[in-house]
């Protein structure tokens, strides 16, 4: 038995952020939507774009809100790139076909 108290997180450089915190869910929330968008982009002719730009739109906010808290990085990552794709796609092929 060690004779003082359990050493705490901070002594050994770990993080102190609780793993519990809904803050952790915003990179898989953002990784999934901005999949879920990239497909509806692709096939934005037959289901419009509102779909899309709005699950693109809320991608790209939860990957930033993630990439500030410094939480789930890789997947906030992949949530920012496929959600920014998936909200430009739609406005390049309604600008290439308005003109």
């Amino acid at each position: 038995m060690p004779d003082g108290p359990a050493p705490r997180s901070e002594e050994f450089g770990m993080a102190t952020r609780s793993a519990d915190s809904p803050a952790t869910l915003y990179g898989p929330v953002s990784a999934v939507l901005g999949a879920l968008a990239l497909v509806a982009a692709v096939f934005a002719g037959f289901l419009g774009i509102a779909i899309p730009l709005l699950s693109g739109s809320l991608a790209v906010t939860f990957a930033l809100l993630g990439l500030a808290r410094g939480l789930n990085r890789g997947r906030c990552t992949v949530g920012l790139t496929t959600g920014s794709l998936s909200v430009l796609h739609p406005v390049l092929l309604a600008a290439a076909l308005s003109v």
